[in-house]
């Protein structure tokens, strides 16, 4: 019985240093650099130069954050490695949480095909720097957008007739943005701590700004609020510390609880 407790020990060591070797010569899965991401869709993934193309007809699939079971495909083993993203002329949506914390990419090429671009479908690039929304899109989703932090300017063409709340939020860098005539209600948070956001045109298709619409916009000098709005959302100028001069229309009917403090 001694002697069995005396050799208990080397027998274990000896079994972990097996599995080891044994697990050491399992030769690694490569990454897989292309597959499906729709039901007539493909990607691929050039290592060489950083591009990610996206190619075929229809709809993206929506996908879900990291921490879920549905991340995007290329999100756990090249995302860090993504550069370029090329849609190709045919696809017809950008899924939900598509190119979500893509940390390095710089550029984006979006199809006249497209007519909606997904919730978090680029939230956190923080190096994307150049970005064209065709005038085919229509619906912009919650968050699509958000602390892309080297954003500088972005038209939104008039066929969007929706944005989702917090759709900029946090684009530190972005000091201008048109906004769509179609667009009838700019959302929660939409602009919220867009710290150099300088100038904004609120068009006057416009009938409310929502809550923390552009809550710490610390650039923001001066804004006119077209005849269209009838309210102005809780804390949606909270902390603008710049901002020195405002029009408020007639039309306005409500202003929310610390609109302006």
């Amino acid at each position: 019985m001694k002697k069995l407790k005396f050799l208990l020990p080397i027998i274990l060591t000896l079994t972990v240093i097996m599995t080891i070797f044994v697990v050491s010569q399992i030769p690694a899965k490569a990454a897989e650099t292309s597959g499906t991401c729709g039901d007539n869709l493909t990607w691929d993934f050039n290592e060489a130069t950083g591009t990610l193309t996206i190619s075929g007809t229809g709809e993206m699939t929506d996908y879900e954050y990291w921490y879920t079971n549905a991340p995007s495909p290329w999100y756990s083993t090249m995302r860090n490695f993504i550069k370029t993203v090329k849609i190709s002329e045919g696809v017809t949506s950008i899924g939900d949480c598509a190119f979500y914390d893509c940390p390095n990419l710089t550029n984006a090429t979006i199809p006249s095909s497209v007519t909606s671009i997904g919730n978090d479908a680029f939230y956190g690039c923080l190096n994307l720097t150049n970005i064209t929304i065709p005038s085919s899109v229509t619906s912009i989703g919650d968050g699509a957008f958000s602390c892309c932090s080297s954003l500088t300017s972005m038209v939104i063409p008039d066929s969007v007739t929706s944005m989702g709340d917090s759709a900029f939020g946090g684009c530190s860098s972005l000091e201008s943005i048109n906004i769509s005539y179609g667009i009838t209600s700019i959302s929660n948070s939409m602009f919220m701590d867009c710290d150099n956001l300088m100038s904004i045109v609120i068009p006057d298709s416009v009938m409310s700004i929502g809550d923390w619409a552009f809550m710490s916009c610390k650039s923001l000098a001066s804004i006119t609020i077209p005849d269209s709005v009838t309210d102005i959302g809780e804390n949606a100028f909270y902390n603008c510390s710049n901002l020195k001069s405002i029009n408020i229309p007639s039309s306005v009917t409500n202003i929310g609880n610390g609109a302006f403090y």
